[in-house]
């Protein structure tokens, strides 16, 4: 295995605020890696640096071995957190979009994924619901054959009876030689998936850890282990 996501004394501030202090991280390709931690320690700070989309305040973070960049860009499928796309499109038009500005985007899997959760190919996103608009966004990005896919919070607004089938969806979309990181509070529904677990708290990495070494050696679940390592 090669090492698709390293990230060495990264931090972000923004003004005053450091929301991520000196995280070294380091992650292996063919990897399930959950992302876990409260609000506001610096989960979707850290997806963003990794998408370019925000500059380190100081350290460093290398994807596939090269600063964040169009040419990263390339070979990582992001899911933002909230809607990215034009509200007047359509299912149809979205796919469109994808297929025309990503060289990586495979059709047929988009195709059959709307099909099997049953999204109308012409509705507009703004007419869709706050659920319809997620399965649309994470049908698109995981139909990308990237390299590494980074999914902020991918079942957030997302109805029960839909999660195992998207859950299956990130564990089967995606090649075994790409890694996914996704941070999510649904722990206890997504851990079956994982293979690792990143834990951070306030912007620092807490623990990182093998999801079957803290079962075996710590005999917890890692939602058990959650619960305690953020106890009020």
């Amino acid at each position: 295995m090669s090492t698709i996501l390293e990230c060495r004394a990264l931090k972000k501030r923004y003004g005053t605020k450091e929301a991520l202090c000196g995280v070294d991280l380091t992650l292996e390709t063919g990897r399930i890696v959950g992302l876990l931690g409260p609000n506001g320690s610096g989960k979707t700070t850290l997806i963003k640096l990794a998408c370019g989309l925000l500059t380190p305040s100081g350290g460093e973070i290398r994807i596939d071995g090269k600063k964040p960049s169009p040419e990263t860009n390339a070979v990582v499928s992001y899911l933002p957190e909230r809607i990215a796309l034009p509200l007047w499109m359509t299912a149809q038009q979205a796919m469109d979009f994808y297929g025309n500005f990503y060289a990586d985007f495979r059709r047929d899997a988009a195709e059959d994924m709307v099909e099997r959760l049953r999204l109308e190919r012409t509705q507009t996103i703004r007419a869709m619901s706050k659920g319809t608009r997620e399965k649309l966004q994470l049908i698109l990005t995981m139909a990308r054959a990237a390299k590494l896919y980074l999914l902020d919070e991918p079942l957030g607004g997302v109805d029960p009876a839909s999660r195992d089938y998207i859950l299956r969806t990130i564990l089967t979309g995606y090649r075994e030689d790409a890694t996914v990181l996704f941070s999510t509070h649904l722990i206890a529904d997504v851990e079956a998936v994982l293979d690792e677990a990143v834990f951070l708290r306030e912007g620092g990495v807490l623990l990182h850890e093998r999801v079957d070494a803290i079962r075996e050696e710590r005999g917890k679940s890692v939602d058990q282990l959650f619960r305690e390592l953020f106890a009020y």
